[in-house]
């Protein structure tokens, strides 16, 4: 069978919660040269995925010692001359604010909130954004070219059905580099991705692998939107225009000393609980639709119009979208059952996100036809079947 988007051929659902072994897992994204360039979420041999074993481990772990860690840590980096002494960054969300306001009024720190802006704001992502700001906060927000910021998602959809890399690529680079301008050496996120899609160990270290957002040297092969860098050209984007996509040497990150951190190390993390913070310390705005398309929650990935293809396409993908990933964290977490679960996830996974979809189409610049080409394409056989002009997927969580 023609297994498409380096997956597994055999689909396993985890026994405890909903996910399934065709997840991917966080990688560079500039050395995707395709679709296939992917890794998967780690499965034992009793069924049970990676990522409930460590909610497992985090079950065990001394909480009170992990805040004292982080209080160390705040002090190792501590500044009182008024300067800013941690980078945070932050789209406005309910989880970077948590982490930025913890930051500044539990631990004393200044930190300096930076944005790298999404492809379209949507009303909501913009009011929430705006009122991270008024709650306390400088901010530096990074907007990239315009045009290659187009361009390099019409890319990103077509050669790997993934819209949202670039987004994924300056966020992962814009905090570094602002951290060097300011002489800043701790940067701090909020959830290490680990704790939902990755393999048990990732989990166990509180710093980000650098490898995220260096390269080795100036020779290295980069791909954006699986086209090499010299190849860009042909597509109207010439490296001088792609600066911050660029990932920084990996020799100036070291020589800067560094550390990037994620804040769920030391705090037990939970987005439903940074949800009702944001609200109290921020008025925090979940989604004024009632929920998100493709899911049942209301109060995140709120801030770009693209978000909802984001989750769509990894539906077409890997056969699991956006409701999935709420139900397999809401499950780990213990507000629903895994019968809760499933019976959500056939009830919203996979929607098609309809209300800025005209928009995405226009930013792109391609037709709903090339569109439905290139998501149909991307529909693997072992997953997806077409039965009376309707595509089903073969496998559905019970």
């Amino acid at each position: 069978m023609n297994v498409l988007h380096g997956l597994p051929e055999k689909v396993m659902f985890c026994k405890r919660c909903c996910i399934s072994n065709q997840r991917p897992s966080t990688k560079r994204e500039f050395s995707k040269k395709s679709s296939a360039d992917t890794d998967t979420v780690g499965f034992g041999a009793d069924g049970v995925c990676d990522t409930c074993k460590w909610f497992d481990y985090k079950a065990t772990i001394n909480w009170t010692e992990r805040e004292e860690r982080l209080k160390v840590l705040c002090d190792r980096f501590r500044r009182n001359d008024g300067s800013y002494d941690v980078i945070v960054p932050s789209s406005g969300g309910k989880d970077s604010f948590y982490v930025a306001h913890q930051l500044k009024h539990v631990y004393g720190m200044n930190p300096l909130t930076v944005t790298w802006a999404p492809h379209r704001y949507t009303d909501i992502g913009w009011q929430n954004f705006q009122s991270m700001i008024d709650a306390g906060f400088d901010n530096i927000l990074v907007t990239p070219n315009g045009q290659v910021h187009k361009i390099l998602t019409k890319l990103a959809f077509e050669n790997l059905v993934n819209p949202f890399q670039p987004f994924i690529i300056g966020q992962k680079n814009v905090a570094p580099r602002i951290a060097i301008q300011y002489g800043v050496q701790l940067i701090m996120y909020g959830e290490n991705q680990a704790e939902a899609h990755n393999n048990y160990e990732d989990n166990l270290s509180p710093l980000m692998d650098i490898s995220h957002f260096t390269r080795e040297s100036e020779k290295d092969d980069l791909y954006f939107g699986g086209v090499h860098i010299k190849d860009l050209p042909q597509h109207g984007v010439n490296e001088k225009d792609i600066l911050m996509y660029k990932p920084m040497l990996r020799s100036e990150v070291e020589a800067a000393k560094l550390e990037v951190h994620f804040y769920s190390f030391y705090k037990n993390w939970s987005p439903q609980e940074n949800y009702y913070y944001a609200m109290e310390h921020s008025g925090f705005l979940s989604n004024p639709d009632g929920r998100s398309e493709g899911t049942y929650t209301k109060f995140a990935s709120l801030d770009d119009k693209i978000d909802g293809q984001h989750y769509y396409t990894m539906f077409i993908k890997f056969g699991q979208g956006r409701a999935m990933n709420d139900v397999n964290r809401d499950i780990r977490d213990g507000f629903i059952s895994r019968e809760e679960g499933v019976e959500l996830i056939n009830k919203y996974d996979g929607e098609f996100p309809a209300k800025y979809f005209k928009e995405v189409l226009e930013y792109m610049g391609i037709s709903e036809d090339r569109y439905w080409e290139v998501i149909n394409n991307a529909r693997s056989p072992h997953l997806w079947e077409n039965v009376d002009g309707k595509w089903k997927l073969k496998h559905r969580v019970s």
